[in-house]
């Protein structure tokens, strides 16, 4: 008969050693470099923390400005084809009740001329409102990144 059993291991094995930390103090230089560099830790986390929420308030500024201008734009633009709709449905009023060709010709004449200057004005007027929009949306990313140059 072959024996099948396997030889039983020791219960306890021999326990690690042990190794005690002997009590060291730490020299004072050690711990004044450890506590300065701690506190260079905090100074530049809370450089970071204000220069993060600064750059979110100037964000917010600049898209509440946007928001604002594009507003005001897109209110002028809707004016402006609101006129240009009804001088369109006016022109065409005149234009069915002419009774000659000769009328009909000279309405559309002064009808052309009129809605060029028409639309030279309100493209002006649209022009300097975008311009306007435009400066007014890059003044918060001006000022701050004047305000950043200034701090460095």
């Amino acid at each position: 008969m072959i024996n099948t059993d396997t030889p039983k291991k020791a219960s306890k094995a021999a326990a690690a050693p042990k190794f005690d930390m002997p009590n060291v103090e730490m020299p004072e230089m050690v711990r004044e470099f450890a506590e300065k560099s701690v506190q260079q830790a905090k100074d530049v986390y809370a450089r970071i923390k204000s220069a993060a929420e600064e750059s979110t308030d100037l964000l917010e500024d600049t898209y509440t400005s946007a928001t604002k201008g594009a507003t005001e734009f897109n209110v002028k633009a809707l004016e402006v084809l609101r006129v240009n709709v009804n001088a369109s449905f006016d022109f065409t009023r005149e234009l069915m009740s002419s009774k000659t060709l000769a009328e009909a010709v000279e309405l559309s004449a002064t009808h052309m001329r009129k809605q060029f200057e028409s639309l030279s004005v309100q493209a002006k007027t649209l022009a300097a409102l975008a311009q306007k929009v435009a400066t007014e949306t890059a003044e918060p990313i001006k000022a701050g990144l004047s305000k950043t140059m200034n701090v460095q």
